[in-house]
Parts: structure tokens; sequence; C-alpha cells
């Protein structure tokens, strides 16, 4: 697992404030076979636990989600309705909260354990080309569970632990306890191993990169704060970011300040410039006021628009050479690049504006306007998630040192400002922690006994799977692809999250296993062999911090009602596997899941305690069922990213080699790739609008979806309000429409070499022309022929590299062509169950 910023505040797993301290199996304790006894007089031993505690019948309670804390209302043990606590008109609203009931009681639920009727019939000779084709079983737990243990078993005794990827990714529930990826690998390790993950796919090339340029990941440390940016800043460049629709979530629970800040912002007499190729939310959300501009490059030439800046910044002599000298190294081998010195091309606004499309004059105004006034530039991950992705963020880091107001108050550059509310600052807190991975057991051979370290680059799972044994350059170093014959997948829809997905597909095919936890009948359970079905958060007791960054609050997760169907906890699952393998007492220690969060809590008021910080007991906590707020320091409503740096920036030197921003890397120039320099670079694409020969017409770009987090809440009534003729919508400038003969509601075949989907068009000029916008995370609905019916933007995006570097994903980077759909017209019904399944049990 990566062991970034955010697999800190996402993976409380790894870094927990809970040390565990299993007390490993001793010789005279339970053998194996003594284990498998037990499991054939009860159905499952973790069953004995009591999960849920107590559940309101009739009235309000307050849980927690990545949108939001919430107060959902009960009726009869049914949950009617949800929104988020201490909503006011005066906030911004959050229509995320408001669909709790839709989640838990969707028609795709999945209601008990299933098993493709080949790979049931025999798992050896299970025919995984049917994968999303056959015929579904279902089966009793006990059989699930003897299926999954057996297939953990013999994959590690055949192939090892590197056979099995258990690197699980996606958007997994907000609480600490139910942290099923964390679960999943504790189990995993415990057991004797498994292949994992570096990096991941929302900043896969610029965690990687900004490292060797600022020393830190950068993507996911706290900013500047919202009150120095208010009082400070005269000029905001949001780059390339829609906070007005990322912030309403956060990978624990959003606790709203960033969008209250937008709203500030918009009331305010800043000047305010908005960089997008589409007019997103927060574009036409800021452009309702004086003293707001909007500028629309061609998506991918971010680069060559801050090298046109640049160029006029140096030549007109507006640029901080002190800060240059003082604070960065390398200035001068860029400069030649820049000036042309080393390739012959001068990048200049002219050169600037043939690739990005924006006019000079633009480009000169920026250059003076920025560096005459206080500037902080926020910008998002977007242009990041391409081809050469490395470059952008880097680039950025070198303009911002260019301007020289980088550790002043409100000046410099912010990289999350657009996510989990950084800039909100942080308070004086006991945080929580969660479980942690554990360690392995004695239960086995010897090999069993250390955890495999086996990793591989997120975004090359794909790769991977098709080419078990290769070698690939990754930052520096080598990797190599284990032979992976078990995916063990939970807390995430694979099938939909990952590029050109008609190929993934075709390796997916390769394992002789898959199993997938989850709640719905997404894609990636379609494409399982064995499917377990798995309690949303509001089925089940949990806690979490508030504010991934300004850790505000500690928030009760209480579960809202009952556990659906035949829906069980991971905990529970991956309990009763850790007995079949036996460990089920290191894995438990005996805990149920409630003393688990009891013990998370306890944990947290000890360590309050020495700093002064006033905390209930747990049964008040719990039973007050209301988050507890933490206060905020006066000097932390007053934090400076990098003005301890500015101040002295040799005691306070950089992570860096130099100690210094680094816009010449060494360690990066010895690594001799041809797709990445020493410094920041303008690489042409493999797929863009100014390439000779387009193997398509129109810029595809797939941001992230504004009434959805991901795929998660596609299959709820926030769907009703975005869908256009039952389809994801796509956004097409309206001379684009008029020329291809498309008007505004029309069903549109979108299609390249990679696959085809359909959408639903939305015609208008919130796009710059030659540019569509499909967003990702609509679940992938194929018809026979492998047409998308529900418009899945990863069915027609690159699987590629944004370079040896970083190997981070680019699925903006690609062409479609778009066209009037004449076909015939098939009900999108991913949202519903599978009609091929067998209603009785095995």
């Amino acid at each position: 697992m990566s062991i970034s910023r955010r697999s800190v505040l996402k993976a409380s797993a790894l870094f927990a404030l809970v040390p565990l301290a299993p007390k490993l199996l001793s010789a005279n304790e339970a053998s194996m076979s003594e284990h498998a006894d037990k499991m054939g007089k009860v159905m499952s031993k973790a069953s004995e636990m009591k999960y849920v505690t107590s559940l309101v019948e009739n009235g309000e309670v307050v849980t927690g989600a990545h949108w939001g804390i919430l107060k959902a209302t009960i009726k009869h043990g049914k949950i009617v309705s949800s929104n988020g606590l201490n909503t006011s008109k005066e906030k911004i609203k959050n229509p995320l909260q408001t669909v709790v009931a839709d989640q838990v009681y969707a028609k795709s639920r999945i209601k008990h354990p299933m098993v493709r009727k080949s790979y049931l019939k025999d798992p050896h000779n299970s025919k995984p080309e049917l994968r999303g084709k056959d015929e579904w079983v279902r089966v009793s737990y006990k059989k699930a569970i003897e299926l999954i243990a057996n297939a953990v078993k013999e994959t590690r005794e055949k192939k090892g632990p590197q056979a099995i990827f258990a690197g699980s990714y996606g958007w997994k529930s907000s609480g600490n306890m139910h942290n099923c990826v964390v679960l999943l690998q504790r189990y995993m390790s415990m057991g004797g191993g498994f292949t994992g993950i570096t990096a991941d796919y929302s900043t896969g090339a610029a965690q990687v990169m900004l490292p060797h340029v600022v020393g830190t990941l950068e993507v996911y440390n706290q900013q500047t704060v919202f009150p120095v940016v208010m009082e400070n800043s005269k000029v905001i460049v949001i780059w390339g970011a829609n906070p007005m629709v990322t912030l309403r979530i956060a990978y624990s629970v959003t606790e709203g300040s960033g969008l209250e800040f937008f709203n500030n912002l918009k009331k305010s007499d800043k000047k305010i410039i908005l960089i997008d190729p589409i007019k997103s939310d927060t574009v036409q959300f800021l452009m309702d006021r004086k003293n707001s501009q909007w500028i629309a490059p061609i998506p991918n030439t971010d680069v060559a628009m801050m090298l046109g800046i640049m160029h006029t910044m140096y030549t007109t002599g507006k640029y901080d050479k002190k800060f240059l000298d003082n604070y960065t190294t390398g200035f001068d081998k860029f400069l030649d690049y820049m000036l042309g010195k080393t390739d012959g091309v001068v990048k200049d606004t002219k050169w600037a504006s043939s690739i990005c499309g924006v006019d000079e004059a633009t480009m000169k105004d920026l250059a003076k306007t920025m560096f005459e006034n206080r500037t902080m530039i926020m910008a998002g991950w977007g242009m990041q998630r391409a081809q050469h992705g490395e470059q952008p963020h880097w680039m950025l880091v070198t303009l911002a040192s260019m301007i020289g107001q980088i550790g002043l108050p409100g000046g410099g550059f912010g990289f999350s400002y657009h996510y989990a509310n950084g800039g909100n600052p942080t308070a004086k807190a006991a945080v929580i922690g969660g479980m942690n991975v554990g360690k392995a057991t004695s239960g086995g051979a010897a090999w069993l006994q250390k955890a495999s370290s086996v990793n591989i680059p997120v975004s090359k799972i794909a790769d991977c799977l098709a080419n078990p044994g290769k070698v690939i350059d990754a930052n520096g170093g080598k990797v190599k692809y284990p032979d992976i014959d078990l995916i063990y997948w939970v807390g995430g829809n694979t099938i939909g999250h990952h590029q050109n997905i008609n190929n993934y597909l075709k390796v997916w095919q390769k394992p002789s296993h898959i199993i997938v936890h989850d709640a719905f009948w997404t894609a990636s359970t379609r494409h399982a062999d064995i499917v377990m079905p798995t309690t949303t958060s509001y089925e089940r007791d949990d806690i979490s911090m508030s504010g991934d960054y300004s850790n505000l609050n500690i928030v009760p997760m209480k579960a809202l009602v009952k556990r659906q169907y035949e829906a069980k906890d991971d905990y529970e699952i991956f309990s009763d596997l850790a007995e079949k393998a036996g460990f089920y007492k290191e894995y438990t220690e005996g805990k149920t899941p409630r003393e688990w969060i009891e013990q998370f809590y306890n944990t947290a008021l000890k360590s309050g305690k020495p700093q002064g910080i006033s905390m209930p007991d747990f049964k008040t906590f719990w039973d007050k069922n209301m988050p507890i707020t933490f206060e905020v320091p006066e000097e932390d409503k007053t934090y400076v990213r990098y003005s301890d740096f500015r101040d002295d920036p040799i005691l306070n030197s950089l992570g860096t080699p130099s100690g210094k921003i680094e816009i010449y890397s060494e360690v990066v120039a010895k690594m001799n790739y041809d797709d990445c320099r020493g410094y920041p670079s303008w690489f042409e694409p493999v797929e863009w609008l100014g390439m000779k020969n387009k193997p398509a017409e129109f810029h595809l770009l797939s941001p992230h979806p504004e009434l959805r987090l991901h795929s998660q809440l596609a299959n709820t009534s926030l769907r009703d309000k975005y869908a256009v003729s039952d389809r994801e919508p796509i956004w097409i400038h309206e001379e684009d429409a008029k020329a291809k003969g498309i008007k505004n509601g029309d069903i549109v075949r979108v299609f390249n070499a990679r696959g085809e989907v359909l959408a639903g068009a939305v015609v208008g000029k919130h796009v710059r022309k030659g540019v569509l916008k499909l967003s990702e995370g609509a679940w992938y609905n194929p018809d026979s022929k492998g047409l998308c019916k529900n418009g899945c933007a990863n069915v027609l995006t690159l699987d590629i590299s944004t370079s040896k570097l970083a190997n981070g994903n680019c699925p903006n980077t690609a062409l479609v062509n778009i066209e009037k759909y004449k076909g015939k017209v098939e009900k999108v019904d991913i949202f519903e169950e599978p009609k091929n399944m067998r209603d009785f049990r095995i």
C-alpha cells in the first residue's frame, strides 16, 4: 500500500493510533483441525458476536458518511429521510446527503451469497470467459465461506502469496472500524501475504513527482488556511479544479467548510481566474459576479500555457529572481529549455498559443496580474490524470516560484483546496484510530510468517494480469509483475473505475478465482466468481473523524436499521475466514465491532487528557449520539504553508536532496527516462486535438460527477436529476452539436477504437469547442455486442502510463467521435438484479 498522506488519512489502517499486539497461537492452542470442527458445529463463530447494540424504531439518529454528518429520520424501523446535521438556509445544500434510504433499499442490493454456476460446478474448470454472462446460483453463507477459504489456501500453497491480489482500491465507507480494504489486507497479511498496490488513481502522477520537487506528496497536505487566504489574497486562480462539486465529499466525513469558503469567496471583491476547458459548476457559480474570468485552454496543454506565462514574466522582468536564487535550485537549466537553447524552440506566448488555444494577450495579462498581486493558485488533479501528468504540477510549482510568493500569507500554490476541505484550520483534537493490517500468524508453514512485499502501481493491474513476469520502470527502480491467480476485491467498483474496460475484461478472465464483497450488483460483482453481500455503512455501528485535515469532529456512525437480507459486515466475513485458516483469535482479538469502536475512542480519550482535551466517557458519547467538536487554536487559524521554509530555508529545509524547491532534479535526470526529463517540460500527448493525424475528432474529458461520488450513489434518485433520456449526460458545444445534427436530449453514440457508449446530449456553451464532457463513474452496462447503454466513460479511455516515472493513469487523454444514435435503444438495467439468477439455495 502507498505510504502517502492520503493513505495515512484513508488507511487509518496502516498507521492507526491503536497498535495491535496479537498473541500468536501456541502449539498447545487450537489446531487447524479443531478450528475446522468448530466451523462444522456452527455456521459462523463470528455470528455469535452482537454486531449492533441497539436500533431506534422511531426517531432521529446521527451518523456519518463521505458526504457529511447526517441526521436520519426513522419510522417503524425504516429510513424515511436524511439530511445534513446543522443545516441552515445560509449554508450551501449538499444533495448527496438526502439519499440514505435509496442506498439501503436499492433494487440493486445483493441479497444473498451468490456463486457463478460454472465456478460452483468446478472451481478448477470454471470457464472464466463466462464471467459477466454465466448464471448465478444462490448458496448458503457457510458454502460461500468454504469456497473462498479453499481458493485462498489452494492459491497460496500452489503459487505463493504473490499470486493473490488484495490491493483493493476504492472509496470504501468512512468508518474506521469497518474499513473493508484494511480488513481484507489484515486477513491476507495474517494468513501469509499478498500482492498490494502503490499510489492511487486520484493523484497517481503528482504524488510520485512532487516529492522530487518539494519533498512531500503535497496533494494530501494541509493548505494555507482559508482565513489567511480571505484576508490576504488579491487574486485567486482556480486551475483545473471543481471544488463546488468535489468538496461535497471527503475520504473520512466532510465537515463542509470548503463549500462555505468558496461561497464567501464569491461574495468578496477578489479577482477570480478560472482555467478549465469545461464550464464546470464552480465556473458557473463564480462567474455570476464581477471580477471573474473564465479561460478554456485545449485539454492536456496546461504545461504549454504555463510556459507562455513564465516566458512573459522572464522577458518583462516581472519575476522574483531573489526567490529563485534563495529557495530553488536548477532554474538556470529550466531557463535554457524555456528560451529554446536546448531544443531550438522558444516557449513564448506565440508558441504556447498555437498549442493551448489561449490568445497571447490573455497569457501576458495573466503574467502581469499574478506577479503584481498577492496570488494563490489553487490547482486540481484532473490535469495530472493525463499522459505526462507529472509535468503540470511540477510546472505550476515553477510558475509559483517565479511569482515568488510561496510562504507568504495568501500567496503561492495549493493542490488540495478542492479536496476534503484542505484549508480548514486544524483543530486540537484527540484523533480516532482504526484497524491495522496485523501480522502473519504461526498457523502454517514457515513461508507464511512474512507478508508478501510485492506491490504494483495501482493503475497497472490490467497490464500485470496480461503480462506476468514483465519488468517495468517505476520512479527510478524496477517492478516485476507477479502471476496473479486470485483477485479479492472489496470497497470499490474496479470495472468501471479502470480505463479501457473492454481490454480490462479480457485480462479479467485470466485469474482462476475472483471474489468480490459489495452491497450492490455493480459491474465488478457481475464479473466475479463469488459474491458476498455486505452491509451499507447505515446498517452497522462505526466511528470516524470529520475533516481529513481539520480533525474537527469525532462522529458516531450509528446503525440506522437492521442488516438487510443476508448482508454481513466485512469484519464478520473475514473473521470466519480467519477461523477457517486458524487465526480467528488473532484476527478478532476476541472483540466485537462495538468493542473495537470503544477501544479506539478510549485510546483517543486517553491521548487527549495530557493535552487538556475534554471528552466524555464512551457510553456518554455513544448514548448522546452527537459529534464531539474540537476547538481550533488561534495559531492554527494563521497557518501559512511553507512560511517556515521561507523564514529559514536552511533550518527548515525541504525533503529534497538540495533542501530547496527543485526546478531541476538531478535524481530524476539520472533516471534517463525519455518521457520525463530533469526539469518540467512540454510533451505532446499520444492523443490530443493538436495532433496531425487524429484517430478521432473530439477530446473527451471525464471529470468527477456532480451528483455522485465516483460510482457511488449512481443507483439513487439523484440520477433522476441528471440523466438525459435515461443515460449519462454528455456535454457538447452548441456549434459542434449543430454540425453533427445533434439536439438537446438526443441519445448519442460516443465511440473510438476502444469501444462505444450511449449518452444523452446536453447542448450549450459549457465546454470549449471540440471538447466533450462525460463524467466518470457511470455504471458499466453493456448490451450483447459490448455497447455500454449507460455511458460509462472508461469504455473509451486510454489505459497507458503517465510516464515511466510515476505510472499514473491517463483517463483525460482520449479522443472520441460522436453521432446521433439511430439504432435500437435498449433499457438501462444495471440498477436491477441480474436476470440470470437461480432462486434456490445450495
